[in-house]
């Protein structure tokens, strides 16, 4: 996985809370819970997780998919 970010920092649409978190390389997150204001966040529709939908990064797979780290 050379050149593939493994760090994202996830935002919630909820509240706002960022916070940084180790992505997953093996399999796609669906479900994180914001540890500010408990809300489960989901992927939006089209997306594979939440690294996705809130996350700086996209997930590793995506990553690798585009050919890109960002």
């Amino acid at each position: 996985m050379s050149g593939v970010v493994l760090e994202s920092v996830l935002t919630c649409p909820q509240c706002g809370f960022a916070k940084r978190e180790i992505m997953p390389t093996d399999a796609c997150q669906f479900y994180y819970e914001c540890t500010n204001c408990k809300a489960l966040l989901r992927p939006d529709p089209g997306d594979c997780c939440v690294f996705c939908s809130f996350g700086s990064v996209p997930c590793p797979p995506i990553q690798q998919q585009r050919g890109c780290c960002g």
